[in-house]
């Protein structure tokens, strides 16, 4: 289960490397595992899922599927298999539905139980609490679900799904891949055609496996761009087996730290490269990144390929607005890329960043200027003023419980003329549980810091 708010804190600091080198596989993408176990859930019959990435976000998903009623186990042989209760089959949990960390797995899990006649309480850790949820809530409730929540639509809430789900036709104010599939979750035990109308297109991996189960999903552009995708309610959804690609979310840190440490060489192998997940690869190879695309496939539905990286040199650009939605968690990472190129890097558009595990702008900027770096943000934009290279290092990081800040930083500090210290690494677990162990084969160094 997810880290607890009373989870003793782990302070590391990163020492400055040099010259990582080997292959590596990352953990299986975040958003797809979480989805394998919910569509698992409400299939006919076992899901086989291989490559489910462990971490504490996901592990809470596969915890909640079990209380909703379906059947959810781990092989020896690391795959998973969920036996699942069908749309409209699932049951009422007698206990709370805690998601830890994770505001993927809670907003779409409000989807799906809104759309069932069941009452749930969600809860989550210090972090999550502090997140809106308001954003799913309206929608939802268009639909006929009903919420009790603290003020600002914010966990812990206890919400009563539709016992005549209605669908609607939402145009999302916000470019979110998550509320998008939360109202997509609700609509498929609704009857009738639920739409949902995107001014920018997100991650499409609820669509891609809606489809693959055997849901009915059609994608109609408008004429001002805008993009409707439709779901036909009340599907019997098949079950399929899923192959879990590696998370480009969770592949930024290694190939940023090879882009930066010097002498480095390294290949990430098996990532997904969706188009709508990989604006952070195409951004660093505007920047003068050496990463080679190999061994370009399909698996899953899902475009996947291999990365080969070498250290380069670095350079500032101004990333477009229009970008951000398939780079938002990347941001972070960038931003210590950025620091290290010759230049200003300029990011703009990137006002989710404040609602996600913590205000990540203002948490980014801190720790850049914790360590020598300035930094200018506004609302929505952050420009961060890169050094060529010479980063000094030697700051202390708060990380505010989240793990991207925390690992963004330790990339900082492998590349840095000196370590770089972050408050709290306890919470990586929650989306890389391997990230130490792994970059440390590549010849990353890190120490423990005594509390």
């Amino acid at each position: 289960m997810a880290t607890s708010p009373s989870s003793p804190a782990t302070s590391l600091t990163a020492e400055p490397s040099h010259g990582l080198a080997g292959r590596i596989s990352v953990p299986g993408d975040k958003s797809i595992s979480h989805r394998a176990l919910i569509f698992g859930a409400l299939a006919v019959g076992e899901t086989r899922i291989s490559g489910l990435l462990e971490g504490e976000d996901v592990l809470a998903t596969a915890e909640t599927m079990r209380r909703l009623g379906a059947r959810v186990t781990r092989h020896e042989d690391g795959t998973w298999s969920v036996f699942g209760v069908g749309v409209g089959g699932l049951s009422e949990p007698a206990e709370p539905l805690d998601f830890g960390n994770s505001g993927t797995g809670a907003r779409l899990v409000m989807g799906l139980v809104a759309g069932h006649p069941i009452t749930a309480t969600f809860i989550g850790d210090a972090s999550l609490s502090r997140r809106p949820m308001g954003r799913v809530i309206n929608p939802l409730t268009e639909m006929g679900a009903h919420f009790h929540a603290r003020e600002g639509g914010r966990m812990p809430l206890t919400l009563t799904g539709a016992r005549q789900p209605m669908p609607i036709t939402y145009r999302s104010p916000v470019a979110s891949a998550q509320v998008k599939s939360a109202i997509l979750l609700a609509g498929l035990n609704t009857p009738g055609i639920t739409t949902v109308i995107e001014a920018t297109p997100t991650r499409d991996h609820t669509e891609r496996m809606l489809k693959a189960f055997g849901a009915h999903v059609a994608l109609e552009t408008g004429k001002d761009g805008a993009l409707a995708i439709s779901l036909t309610g009340e599907p019997e959804l098949t079950p399929c087996p899923i192959a879990v690609p590696g998370d480009p979310s969770s592949a930024a840190f290694p190939v940023v730290a090879a882009l930066l440490t010097p002498g480095s060489e390294v290949v990430v192998e098996g990532i997904t490269l969706n188009p709508h997940r990989a604006g952070l690869y195409t951004t660093l190879m505007e920047m003068g990144g050496d990463i080679e695309v190999m061994n370009q496939r399909e698996e899953g539905g899902e475009p996947v390929a291999d990365l080969r990286v070498r250290s380069s040199s670095l350079k500032g650009i101004d990333v477009p607005p229009e970008r951000a939605a398939s780079m938002i968690d990347e941001y972070p990472v960038l931003a210590i890329a950025a620091a290290f190129a010759e230049g200003a890097t300029r990011m703009s558009g990137i006002h989710e960043l404040r609602v996600k595990e913590s205000d990540r702008i203002a948490a980014t900027a801190s720790g850049l200027r914790a360590n020598g770096i300035k930094v200018h943000e506004t609302e929505d934009s952050m420009t961060v003023e890169g050094r060529a290279g010479e980063v000094s290092g030697g700051g202390h990081v708060a990380t505010h419980m989240d793990h991207r800040i925390a690992m963004s930083f330790l990339v900082m500090g492998l590349a840095a003329q000196k370590p770089v210290t972050v408050d709290d690494a306890a919470m990586i677990a929650t989306s890389f549980p391997d990230f130490v162990r792994l970059m440390s084969g590549l010849g990353a160094s890190f120490a423990k810091q005594a509390q």
